[in-house]
């Protein structure tokens, strides 16, 4: 299943607002959950999904290691743990959520580990989440760009990333964005409203689309 272009995020929910959000989520036809260790929502992720129906294969769950768990002897079982959480044998992406702090444990060995994962039936893909172009550079020379699936950042049409987004698409790997809406911003923004306007569709579509404008995105 390749990474589905639209899906819904859970950071900050907690609780009963994770699993109603991704009830409604499911509901509507969002089929991509991502979560995240340390967001604390896994298992009120994996609650919604198991309650809402929807059949495991129609779905597309990713979820990120967070830096304390990047180690050799610590990133299998603490996916494992997350998949318990989620209520799922495997997951269809799993991320390095952030950098390890100072280089702490090497990029190499947290890469390694989760092509590890991958072999083991654990999570169907790979990737990185926040890395910059230095960073993603040294995880393209670590284990090759055919083996990361995306590098999720932060990109808006006031944070596009642009330098960025042309490295990668030159490396030939793929970006996923997260907070395009800019917490509703964009939606509110007169000027993304006035070209919705002109074109059909709404302010978010519009700040959307500045994502997909570059062939580097999903």
């Amino acid at each position: 299943m390749s990474i589905p272009q639209i899906g819904v995020g859970t950071f900050r929910l907690k609780e009963q607002a994770a699993i109603d959000s991704v009830r409604t989520a499911l509901d509507v036809g969002y089929r991509a959950v991502d979560t995240a260790q340390i967001y604390e929502n896994e298992a009120e992720v994996g609650q919604a999904i198991a309650e809402s129906g929807v059949p495991r294969d129609q779905l597309f769950i990713t979820t990120k290691i967070w830096i304390d768990e990047l180690s050799a002897d610590k990133l299998i079982p603490s996916l494992k743990a997350s998949l318990e959480k989620l209520r799922t044998d495997h997951v269809d992406l799993t991320l390095i959520h952030w950098p390890s702090p100072q280089g702490a444990v090497p990029l190499k060995e947290s890469l390694q580990t989760l092509l590890q994962a991958r072999e083991q039936g654990l999570t169907r893909q790979i990737g990185v989440s926040n890395f910059n172009i230095a960073l993603l550079d040294e995880a393209i020379n670590a284990i090759g760009a055919e083996n990361i699936a995306t590098n999720q950042v932060e990109i808006s049409p006031y944070l596009q990333n642009a330098k960025l987004a042309a490295f990668a698409r030159e490396k030939g790997v793929h970006l996923t964005s997260y907070m395009t809406l800019a917490y509703g911003k964009a939606v509110q923004d007169t000027v993304l409203q006035e070209i919705a306007a002109k074109h059909g569709a709404t302010a978010a579509q519009v700040a959307r689309g500045l994502g997909d404008a570059s062939k580097g995105f999903r």
